[in-house]
């Protein structure tokens, strides 16, 4: 079994972007999603609208995944043509190229370190320092934990953590943050006035909410689960973080095509260059890879997720806030 650098450097094989394969990706994806929202507005009855509201919202997680896929460098390196429609795609739903980039390389460099500024993902405290907390950071911190936090990443996450704040904290780093949530507002102006309130809840509100709160849940649940492990700076090691504090979510074909295979996360952090339709690829020809610490998307091992607060040094485990 390979470990350390040497196991790293075996991922590299599987760096190599389709051209066609990342294009098609793209193309079926963003008509997909064209289809689904125009099915939101002309149907033949309201169930069909609805039906054609939630699908937009998965298909909308597909194509940010895809984004995201871009944003590491993972395929369509060298096309300005895809760099101009990502840019526009993050912007369209509220994930602002300048903030993301920042954050999420942030949090691939300091994934499960105890000792760094979580920016880029859910904040995790030792007992110790909790104990030593004010009972406003105490409040603030379970506040960022919170389900309806997650549930709420629309508001919470998305449009609070990567449109308003940055735009008022940097405007000048963070432009198109300010941009993202003046479109977002002019867009549902436009449907509204158009089309009617029915319809932006429709095609707006119910798929950007479904988007927003799947995407919040699988970027917790994939580094807060029961055999999470998290380091002290000393002791960290980026391959470690990969395969000790990223989870492999268990999922259904289905929903591994909605979610551009995420649930491979382990795998994506241990080499964020590999495209997410090599994700499976990689897991079928690494053994390394197979033993990973999983999840699912089971209601039991959801709210087991939900319910971890704490990371207790002890136990070298996170526990819920009833057994501190």
């Amino acid at each position: 079994m390979r470990t350390g650098k040497e196991l790293i450097l075996a991922t590299k094989e599987f760096t190599q972007d389709d051209t066609a394969k990342s294009w098609w990706a793209v193309v079926s994806t963003a008509t997909l999603v064209t289809l689904t929202a125009v099915g939101t507005l002309f149907n033949v009855h309201w169930t069909a609208q609805l039906f054609c509201s939630v699908l937009l919202g998965l298909l909308m997680v597909r194509l940010f995944v895809i984004y995201h896929d871009h944003q590491h460098n993972a395929i369509l390196r060298k096309s300005k043509v895809a760099k101009y429609l990502m840019q526009v795609w993050g912007i369209l739903t509220i994930t602002p190229t300048s903030i993301w980039t920042h954050s999420h390389n942030h949090h691939h460099n300091h994934n499960s370190k105890l000792r760094s500024a979580h920016v880029g993902s859910y904040p995790v405290m030792t007992k110790e320092r909790y104990l030593r907390a004010s009972r406003k950071e105490q409040i603030h911190y379970l506040a960022m934990r919170h389900p309806l936090t997650i549930l709420g990443g629309y508001f919470s996450i998305f449009l609070l953590g990567m449109c308003i704040l940055p735009a008022i904290s940097d405007p000048k780093d963070h432009k198109d943050s300010a941009l993202a949530l003046i479109l977002h507002i002019i867009l549902y102006a436009f449907v509204i006035t158009t089309f009617g309130w029915v319809a932006a809840l429709l095609t707006l509100f119910i798929p950007f909410f479904v988007a927003c709160a799947i995407g919040s849940y699988l970027f917790y649940a994939q580094h807060n689960f029961p055999t999470v492990t998290f380091k002290e700076n000393d002791g960290w090691t980026y391959e470690g973080a990969a395969l000790e504090s990223s989870s492999f979510c268990t999922m259904s074909p289905l929903m591994h095509y909605f979610t551009g295979n995420i649930g491979y996360h382990h795998i994506h952090h241990l080499n964020s260059k590999i495209p997410f339709y090599r994700l499976p690829e990689v897991y079928a020809k690494m053994p390394e890879v197979q033993r990973a610490k999983t999840t699912s998307l089971r209601p039991l091992e959801v709210l087991a997720c939900l319910k971890l607060k704490i990371w207790d040094a002890e136990q070298q485990k996170l526990v819920p806030l009833s057994a501190i």
